[in-house]
């Protein structure tokens, strides 16, 4: 049974692949969240964006994301394609921004950390040739800037913005000053895929211009400060630098700070009915913030 609030968003990408004549033979929800990700046929992925009050509206995020994609795909990049027989868009129908993916087949198993590092490092060598114009530090000034309606909603404690704020601002003022390129932007386990094809990267409609490190960082920090597991860390970083990448101490470690803002920064806006554990998370998130 499809709940209600997702008819209108379903339909809205039934319609648009239809007007292309591809027609939906099933309806698989493979996640909902902000973001709904549905399988209309056997090969066809349709992404959704279904927070019709959220801080990203219009399809600015869904261009930069395409365009981001179709260069790593054309240049042979581990990423997943957009769907090639539809043209890239990105589309908005019946008032929810869209695109489209190529179907990937997921096999179990935890991504291999030595795979996490070599592939991101191909992602970034190749990014270095993306012609296009990206905004520098997006996702830490946007995050500056959300600081501001999360108090006026009372999302969070005075004391815990300030915070908050002070870490954003600190880091954005250490790492501006850095070697920048284009970067994934949001480079976690949720936006890897193990795949029949390989091990391979999706979701790029937070890229911006930022020190390497920045993905380094949003890639082992569960691992590193979270887990405590560092010899993951360690390999992913490791595997990464055997490849050809330079890693930067005092730069991973401004970001790791940033990195744990902004997702600290954006859980009310992402998880606005949290589970217990990702509670948790918020919670430790915060108290590390305040001791690092």
């Amino acid at each position: 049974m499809i709940p209600d609030e997702l008819k209108l968003p379903i339909r809205a990408a039934t319609e648009i692949a239809a007007a292309h004549g591809i027609f939906a033979d099933r309806c698989d929800i493979l996640q909902n969240g902000s973001t709904l990700v549905l399988r209309l046929t056997e090969t066809l992925v349709a992404r959704v964006v279904t927070d019709q009050n959220g801080p990203r509206q219009g399809t600015e995020w869904f261009a930069r994301e395409n365009a981001v994609a179709i260069h790593l795909a054309h240049h042979g990049a581990p990423v997943i394609p957009l769907h090639a027989e539809l043209p890239p868009g990105p589309y908005e129908h019946l008032g929810f921004p869209m695109n489209f993916w190529q179907f990937v087949t997921a096999v179990d198993g935890t991504p291999d950390p030595q795979e996490i590092g070599r592939t991101l490092y191909q992602c970034h060598q190749l990014l270095l040739t993306f012609p296009d114009a990206l905004p520098e530090l997006a996702i830490v000034t946007e995050s500056i800037a959300l600081l501001d309606d999360l108090e006026r909603r009372s999302l969070f404690p005075i004391a815990t913005l300030r915070i908050l704020e002070n870490r954003l601002v600190s880091a954005h003022a250490f790492l501006k000053n850095l070697p920048m390129q284009a970067l994934h932007g949001d480079a976690h386990y949720g936006n890897l895929m193990n795949t029949l094809e390989g091990l391979l990267w999706t979701d790029w409609e937070d890229t911006f211009l930022g020190p390497v490190e920045w993905d380094l960082a949003s890639i082992i920090w569960n691992a590193r400060i979270l887990e405590e597991d560092h010899a993951t860390a360690d390999s992913i970083l490791l595997a990464y630098q055997a490849a050809g990448g330079v890693v930067d101490p005092e730069a991973l470690h401004h970001c790791l700070i940033a990195r744990a803002a902004v997702m600290s920064a954006w859980y009310p806006i992402l998880y606005p009915d949290p589970s217990p554990e990702r509670q948790m998370k918020l919670q430790f998130r915060l108290e590390w913030l305040e001791r690092v």
